[in-house]
């Protein structure tokens, strides 16, 4: 009788085990499966499991390591009883009877049952787990600080860095899921350009979409009133650079509704006045200018501009000399693709031809390429089309000279100087 009583009592503790076992289990597939996105939006409804949820994750490190704790614990404390009593029903046998016995309960019963019961339902699970976990997180918290102390002490020895960029990581899973859901259909390629344009702002210099400085409209100090406001007229910019001396020298930024708002207080319009254009000095009507290094990322331009109510700027390299132009306009392009309106000199920089491939100018930038096609040229090396094929070239191509790298092939068609402007790409069949 004293047997069969500890037979049953040992039989009913490996039972009760077991399904700790798989709570631990379940537990922490739901929670590190469940959904950032999906627990925050039950908790805005009110939802307190899913704020406890969310804390949960927010520690991922005690969560795991008292959930991997806990059913370590349990999961050797039922093969050790199992094992005793194994022992005493075969004898020799009983230890390789348990071994075999345990694993296939524990691997049914405690892992794959609850972990593919919890993966289909995570966010639910999650919830209705919550408080207990917590508890467990709370009781073993002492044993999981000496525990990840040991670890870290470990990592720091063999110099494995433990501590991620988690923003980054968040921005890249972000990303992740948005090309995942374009490829699957439910997202848009043109929402997943928007989506992937404003996430890649931090990653992204102003220097990659600046204007060249060889490509800036500017006006000179030491023109006439009357030649500036005819530049300003017949410009499609409304606010241009002023000089003196060199290029280099940019002492002052004139807008037109400035130059507009001059005029008006020198008498133009009034009919008893005698307005003179070349009375207003434009140095006075002239914004000081703005500059800004070129290794400034488009999430902090876009920032600054914001900050000082201004869509303009300057850009200079280390040395302070000037390397280009940038707008917000330019910036918000990066997210929204090109912004075009009535003043705006449209011109065609990709032309489609029948044998699948297309013409484009050399100034186009590899990110304007890759958004326009679905492409993936790199565009680590160089910021245009022109510059990857000079870059891969290692030097300057003549026209009608043929490249093939990357899987395109690239034939130069127009070269102005040292520019390369025409480019002939096609993408070569795997």
């Amino acid at each position: 009788m004293l047997i069969d009583s500890g037979f049953w009592l040992i039989s009913l503790s490996i039972i009760g085990l077991l399904i700790i076992s798989a709570f631990f289990s379940g537990s922490e597939t739901a929670l590190t499966g469940a959904s950032k996105a999906k627990l925050t939006a039950l908790k805005a409804k009110g939802s307190k499991m899913a704020s406890r949820a969310l804390a949960l994750k927010e520690n991922g490190e005690s969560l795991l390591g008292a959930l991997l704790l806990g059913n370590n614990l349990v999961n050797i404390l039922a093969t050790s009883l199992a094992t005793s009593l194994m022992t005493v029903l075969f004898q020799d046998n009983g230890v390789l009877v348990a071994t075999f016995t345990m694993t296939f309960l524990i691997l049914v019963f405690a892992e794959i049952m609850p972990k593919t019961y919890a993966i289909t339902n995570p966010e639910s699970v999650s919830i209705k787990v919550a408080g207990l976990v917590r508890f467990f997180v709370f009781v073993f918290t002492p044993f999981i600080k000496a525990v990840r102390f040991f670890v870290r002490f470990i990592f720091y020895i063999f110099g494995v860095k433990s501590d991620g960029n988690m923003e980054e990581m968040a921005t890249e899973e972000i990303a992740g899921a948005i090309s995942l859901h374009h490829s699957e259909g439910a997202v848009q390629k043109e929402a997943r350009d928007i989506l992937l344009g404003a996430l890649d702002l931090g990653n992204r210099e102003v220097e990659e979409i600046m204007l060249h400085r060889s490509q800036i409209e500017m006006i000179s100090a030491n023109s006439s009133p009357s030649e500036i406001f005819e530049k300003c007229l017949n410009s499609p910019h409304t606010r241009l650079p002023i000089f003196e001396d060199t290029p280099e020298n940019v002492i002052g930024v004139l807008h037109a509704k400035d130059v507009l708002r001059s005029f008006k207080r020198f008498g133009l319009g009034q009919s008893s006045s005698k307005f003179n254009v070349n009375d207003i000095k434009i140095l006075d009507v002239a914004m000081k200018p703005y500059f800004v290094p070129e290794t400034t990322t488009l999430d902090q331009q876009m920032k600054q501009f914001l900050k000082r109510k201004s869509h303009f700027a300057l850009v200079v390299d280390e040395y302070g000399a000037l390397r280009g132009l940038i707008t917000l306009e330019d910036i918000l392009e990066e997210i929204v693709g090109q912004i075009s309106d009535e003043h705006d000199v449209i011109e065609q920089q990709v032309k489609e031809l029948n044998d699948s491939s297309i013409i484009v100018e050399g100034n186009m930038t590899i990110r304007d390429l890759n958004r326009h096609r679905d492409w993936n040229i790199p565009d680590e090396e160089a910021n245009t089309v022109a510059g990857l094929v000079i870059h891969e070239a290692q030097s300057i191509p003549s026209e009608k000279q043929i490249f093939i790298f990357n899987g395109f092939r690239y034939e130069i068609l127009k070269r102005k100087g040292n520019r390369i402007t025409k480019i002939k790409i096609k993408k070569l069949s795997p």
